[in-house]
């Protein structure tokens, strides 16, 4: 039996050096032309994330989801730290909220913007999260937490994330919105929507494992 797999290894292996892959007759588009024409959106990466591999993108949505919950879990039974490491000079200070500031102005402008130019979602929620990892470095933990439980954070994160599911379901079973104007604001069906959930899942999941770091690591 073992000869057998080793013949069909060989025999796949001698079939892709051979024969050629099939190359679709595409005319005079481009496959980026066909994305942009079937989403509706001139960003043909966000055409792609949020419609030709949607079912992808909801995965990839659970497993960060999942990520979370799992620092939340492997940590909750350890001590906090007794001490909590921040900058304490007033220059670093200065520059770490500036550069949250740009962060979080650059989150907006991905989240709002994604699908109308390079960016999107997932670069969004990074962005927002590098503005709260920021804003953490040079602020009191207490101060954090109590701002994450204020605006409930937490339940916010929930929501987006079965948001997105839903729309992404409708989406599947060919429910859209219009696509509107090619360029414009309000266009691409469902797409802005979902780059601003995936945006905020993004940004509010990376704020609870800062706090947890924070609290049982005393860093970042």
């Amino acid at each position: 039996m073992k000869w057998l797999y080793v013949m069909a290894g060989i025999a796949l292996f001698v079939k892709m050096l051979i024969i050629p892959n099939p190359i679709p007759d595409l005319l005079q588009s481009s496959i980026v032309d066909l994305v942009v024409q079937d989403s509706g959106v001139p960003n043909a990466v966000s055409g792609i994330i949020f419609r030709n591999r949607l079912y992808d993108t909801i995965l990839e949505v659970v497993v960060f989801t999942i990520a979370i919950s799992g620092c939340s879990y492997l940590l909750a039974n350890e001590q906090p730290a007794p001490t909590v490491h921040q900058f304490t000079d007033q220059p670093s200070i200065v520059l770490a909220r500036l550069g949250a500031t740009i962060a979080a102005l650059v989150a907006c402008e991905l989240a709002i913007r994604g699908h109308l130019s390079p960016g999107g979602g997932f670069a969004a929620g990074v962005a927002g999260g590098t503005a709260i990892g920021l804003v953490a470095i040079t602020s009191p933990a207490d101060w954090m937490q109590a701002v994450y439980q204020r605006w409930r954070a937490a339940v916010w994160e929930k929501v987006s994330v079965l948001l997105f599911i839903l729309l992404s379901v409708m989406t599947l079973v060919g429910l859209e919105l219009p696509h509107g104007g090619l360029g414009t604001l309000f266009s691409g069906g469902m797409i802005p929507l979902l780059n601003i959930l995936v945006a905020l899942k993004v940004a509010l999941g990376s704020w609870a494992v800062i706090l947890l770091f924070i609290r049982y690591r005393g860093l970042l």
